[in-house]
């Protein structure tokens, strides 16, 4: 792990928050000149901290109400079983999230769609019809209490 400083976490906090703030902002925040900020910025970009940069869409504003959990089990667990799956869950953008799973699931994915009738369709057409998928189950959201993509960055401040 790269070696961080108080002022490169603060830099990471406050981008991670927002994304559009200017170098000038992020330098008042953390009391530095700009040019010493942006130098900052340029290393903690360069040693690969930022995964992507963009912003998030509204879900509720866009019409993409249901979210759903869906754990699922495999036929078969090879490598190349492993490996196939995945491909075949990355080409789908309804799928937001997968994950390889410890315990009595092999995959979760969490799933985006307008509605029950298009995550029905989905699940039916793709899920269901995949020839490597042994068992699935959905879970649907009801309620979102928290749904953010920042990390924890205070932990590592000890």
């Amino acid at each position: 792990m790269h070696e961080l400083t108080k002022t490169d976490l603060k830099i990471l906090e406050l981008l991670q928050n927002d994304s559009t703030i200017s170098t000038a902002e992020i330098a008042e925040h953390i009391g530095l000149s700009q040019s010493p900020c942006w130098r900052r910025i340029q290393r903690l970009e360069r040693a690969g901290f930022f995964e992507e940069r963009g912003l998030r869409l509204n879900r509720d504003l866009l019409g993409l109400d249901l979210v759903a959990f869906v754990t699922i089990n495999l036929r078969q667990t090879g490598t190349q079983d492993l490996l196939q799956f995945e491909q075949d869950m990355s080409r789908h953008p309804e799928i937001v999230e997968c994950y390889t799973m410890t315990g009595l699931w092999d995959y979760m994915l969490k799933i985006v769609t307008k509605d029950i009738k298009h995550y029905e369709n989905f699940a039916r057409n793709v899920l269901m019809a995949s020839q490597s998928i042994r068992e699935m189950h959905s879970h649907i959201a009801v309620t979102e209490i928290k749904n953010t993509v920042a990390l924890p960055l205070s932990q590592l401040t000890r």
